[in-house]
């Protein structure tokens, strides 16, 4: 789905984190942020706007 030398460079735009992905999204590795970036069309969303908040912070808020 998304090359791998892709996936080398991306990082959370966030934090800065290397991000891995994880079904049809690309998730920060970063505990303390692990926002979750959407993928469209072949295309990571790496917007911080776009981005959902990891489960378990999502229900804390």
């Amino acid at each position: 789905m998304i090359d791998p030398a892709l996936l080398d460079i991306l990082a959370c735009p966030n934090c800065k984190t290397a991000v891995k992905l994880e079904g049809d999204r690309l998730v920060c590795q970063k505990p303390a942020c692990g926002l979750r970036y959407p993928i469209r069309n072949g295309i990571p969303i790496m917007l911080i706007e776009e981005a959902e908040k990891p489960p378990e912070q999502a229900k804390t808020g």
